[in-house]
Formats: structure tokens, sequence, C-alpha cells
């Protein structure tokens, strides 16, 4: 599974910003997909998961009532959306897809290594 994110970019506060996960050679094996974020120095985290045969969804607190994820099975496509933007926000966001998944409520923090496919990466800037 290769996994390619785009959709990045710079947007001001209170902005909005979808971003895009589109996976090639789509495993059916995958029984997860999720968005995480990085800065530099410090460790990346969990922002939201999708099950795919549930399509049950989970959320970190930070983002919860702002981010929503879905997915397009026939596109192959997992999607970020981002309203209501804020500075602590910006960050460097990966797409990843598992296997063997994390529970919803621990995927945020204690997840990160059970996915085993990653993009490259996208990066949201949001300025005040």
């Amino acid at each position: 599974v290769q996994l390619v994110e785009s959709g990045g970019g710079s947007v001001q506060v209170g902005g909005s910003l979808r971003l895009s996960c589109a996976a090639s050679r789509y495993s059916v094996s995958i029984v997860c997909m999720a968005w995480f974020r990085q800065t530099p120095g410090k460790e990346r985290e969990g922002v939201a998961i999708v099950y795919r045969d549930t399509d049950i969804t989970a959320y970190a607190d930070s983002v919860k009532g702002r981010f929503t994820i879905s997915e397009d099975n026939a596109e192959n496509t997992v999607y970020l959306q981002m309203n209501s933007l804020k500075p602590e926000d910006t960050a460097m966001y990966y797409c990843a897809a598992a296997r063997n998944c994390p529970r919803p409520d621990s995927f945020s923090l204690s997840g990160r290594t059970m996915f085993t496919y990653w993009g490259q990466g996208t990066q949201v800037t949001v300025s005040s």
C-alpha cells in the first residue's frame, strides 16, 4: 500500500483545508486509516481515525468538532476536513494505514506504532 497526501497549505486562523490521502494498490486487509500530525521536537500524534469495516471514527480531543475524517472506497481515498483552524494546528500531517489497529480511545497518543504504512506528509500552516 502506497499513500500520497495532498491538500496542505497556508491558511489564516478560522479558515478551512481538506487533506486527501490517495492509496495505491489498496489492500483489502487494511482495517483502519488515520491522520497524524507532528511538529519539530514533538511526538507524532493521532488526529483522526476511521475503521473501514464499521465506519467508526475517533478524534483527538484537540480537534473534536472541528475536523472530520471520511473515506471514499471507490476512489481509495481518505479525507480530513479541517475547519476553524487554529495556529496550534500547524504541523506536518501524515496519512497512515494499518491491518492491526489501535482502539479508538488510544489511537491518538499510543497507537502510532501499529501503523505500517505512511505517506510522505503534507504541511499545514495556520497564521494569525
